[in-house]
């Protein structure tokens, strides 16, 4: 039953050869890549003016326009960063192996841990606030904003499940429809202004100024804010394997037209929200009444509220493309759990998928999907990685000195320095309001990364024989004595299949059952004297009911009187049912004696199973 759910929810299973098939082009790339740069002008605006309008009222709106060309600059600054990253680092990882190999392994780690939370955010603060714009056109829609972000979420996890190029057919088609509906409302709203002469009516929610003067704490502020617009702009570095080759060519051209994009939007919006005079209010996002504004409540309104929430919803299939990559490489080199690095049905990182989408739901659930406490905690993340990346950079033209060093290192040099400032500010600015959070456990997975790292070199140090040691093993000399346990319920057909394999491994077989009284060892000593065997059965009382314990107790104490050399083999009968449901009938008590037994070093187990008919066939046979 849950094969057949999964066949049909993600697809058959694909080829390892399939895998070339599974990349992207410029044309699908730059959707999936760039949802979460191009999505995040959706709100960078509304950020930049709920810090600045309360306070200062009708003078935020040039401040606004001066805060968003330093974010755009930051942005030019950005993608010429990562295009040089891209052309030296084609194996994807991004900032994280540009920090590893550059600056050391704890910044590299960093990096790698900031990129993580950056994603795990961008897929919460994506989908909450693609179900703010929904509730923004349907406001009855409000009380169910948490459900609506979790199916949003299922829906973005199966997709991606599906692998990169079904992925790819199903979300590209939003982003594209996104940018139009943009880039209409920027041309018409700026020539309804400049030709037309409408001049629009100033904000009915006219706030009164705090303050006479805008102050550059204040600019500050509102700055970190809007930087939210920037995130995403490294998810083509950390995915330059997922291109089709030369695949180094087209990331490039892919961050190049990203970076184009935010730029013409971002700015359009601005500007658009400087002409209109648009300020922040409850229920309706900015986006919202510009688009009222320019277009009145006709199609064109609903085109551009239904196109954003897609786009915002989709800007979390950024992540999915860069958290699974991100991970598996981080998870290849032991400091993540090794299963990250495993490629699912769909040749996709499916763990990594799953991962993401767990802990993103909780992050949505805990928040209740409110955008404005999210925001705080997503900036944080992506520039320390920025940072990290830039540093890394840095770093690399310095010590290499390759053709052209001076020029390269003049632009991540002070990519690095502005991001670094752009952190501090940030971490400054949104501390109280949430930011503390990530500041804390950035460092905590960094510490994690460390201790899976050292587990695995311990496990390695413990399971590797050098080639010396190998050369004087002998497997046919050196025999265990094999001392075989049959654990038994009662008498019958699976716990005799168990006893049959019992004698082919071993001529010391031991029966072992627990009874809770009396009459049951009568029952079962009278069924055992029937059977034609030599093997002993072992009876134990249990007076409080137990099961798994007696055995246990039993195990060991034969464990105790082992010689060296000798194994015990724990053989246990399992009978499996064939409908999902009769599975809840039954006590699993395999399960409970296999966790215990994998404890002990010189014991292994073994289960036979038994697998019964379907109930309906049995019953039809009887009558």
């Amino acid at each position: 039953m849950f094969e057949t759910l999964k066949r049909l929810l993600i697809g058959k299973p694909l080829r390892n050869d399939a895998l070339s098939g599974e990349k992207y082009s410029v044309a699908m790339g730059l959707p999936i890549l760039s949802s979460d740069a191009i999505s995040s002008v959706a709100y960078a605006t509304e950020e930049i003016l709920l810090v600045l309008y309360p306070v200062v009222g009708i003078l935020a709106y040039n401040s606004m326009i001066g805060v968003s060309a330093a974010i755009v600059g930051l942005l030019v600054l950005l993608t010429f960063s990562y295009k040089q990253t891209i052309q030296n680092y084609p194996n994807g990882g991004g900032a994280y192996i540009v920090a590893k190999e550059n600056l050391g392994l704890i910044p590299g780690i960093s990096a790698g841990a900031a990129l993580s939370v950056d994603y795990i955010l961008t897929v919460a603060v994506s989908i909450s606030a693609g179900t703010s714009a929904i509730i923004s056109a349907f406001p009855s829609l409000e009380r169910h904003r948490v459900l609506i972000c979790l199916l949003i979420l299922l829906l973005i996890m199966l997709g991606n499940l599906r692998g990169i190029t079904e992925s790819a057919k199903i979300f590209s088609i939003p982003p594209y429809a996104f940018i139009l509906g943009m880039v209409t409302m920027i041309l018409v709203g700026i020539v309804k202004f400049k030709v037309t002469g409408i001049v629009p009516p100033p904000p009915s929610n006219a706030a009164i100024a705090t303050q006479s003067s805008v102050t550059i704490i204040l600019l500050l502020r509102a700055f970190s804010s809007g930087c939210s617009a920037l995130t995403g702009v490294e998810a083509v570095s950390n995915a330059v394997p997922n291109f089709r080759e030369p695949s180094t060519k087209h990331a490039q051209i892919t961050l190049m037209l990203l970076a184009f994009i935010v730029l013409i939007v971002f700015g359009g919006i601005s500007v658009l929200a400087s002409i209109y005079k648009v300020a922040p209010v409850a229920g309706k996002t900015v986006l919202s009444q510009i688009a009222m504004g320019v277009f009145g409540q006709g199609f064109m309104y609903y085109y551009i509220q239904v196109t954003t929430a897609v786009i915002l919803a989709m800007a979390a299939n950024t992540a999915y493309s860069g958290f699974p990559m991100l991970i598996s490489v981080i998870s290849h080199e032991g400091y993540a759990p090794r299963q990250f690095a495993l490629r699912g049905d769909r040749l996709s990182y499916s763990n990594g998928i799953i991962a993401l989408s767990t802990v993103a739901a909780i992050l949505i659930v805990v928040f209740k999907g409110e955008t404005h406490l999210l925001i705080p905690l997503y900036a944080v993340g992506v520039f320390v990685s920025f940072t990290l990346s830039q540093t890394g950079m840095f770093m690399r033209w310095v010590r290499t000195k390759e053709p052209g060093w001076v020029h390269k290192a003049i632009i991540n040099g002070m990519g690095a320095l502005v991001t670094g400032v752009a952190v501090i500010i940030i971490g400054a600015t949104k501390f109280t309001h949430g930011a503390w959070i990530v500041i804390v456990i950035i460092p905590t997975l960094v510490k994690a990364m460390l201790k899976v790292k050292d587990h695995y070199n311990a496990v390695a140090k413990q399971l590797r024989i050098e080639e010396d040691e190998l050369a004087t093993i002998d497997l046919d000399k050196e025999l265990y004595r094999n001392r075989v346990i049959v654990p038994i319920a009662s008498v019958n057909r699976a716990s005799i299949r168990a006893l049959r394999y019992a004698k082919t491994i071993s001529d010391h077989v031991t029966a072992f059952n627990i009874t809770i009284n009396e009459e049951e060892k009568e029952k079962i000593e009278k069924k055992w004297a029937i059977l034609n065997t030599d093997i002993p059965l072992v009876v134990r009382n249990s007076p409080y009911r137990k099961i798994v314990n007696p055995l246990i107790e039993f195990i060991e104490s034969e464990e105790y009187d082992m010689k060296k050399g000798d194994m015990i083999t724990v053989v246990i009968p399992n009978f499996t049912v064939r409908n999902m449901w009769h599975k809840l009938l039954h006590n699993h008590t395999r399960m409970f004696i296999s966790g215990e037994l994998l404890k002990h070093k010189h014991i292994a187990i073994a289960t036979v199973p038994l697998k019964l008919k379907d109930d309906n066939i049995i019953l039809k046979d009887k009558k």
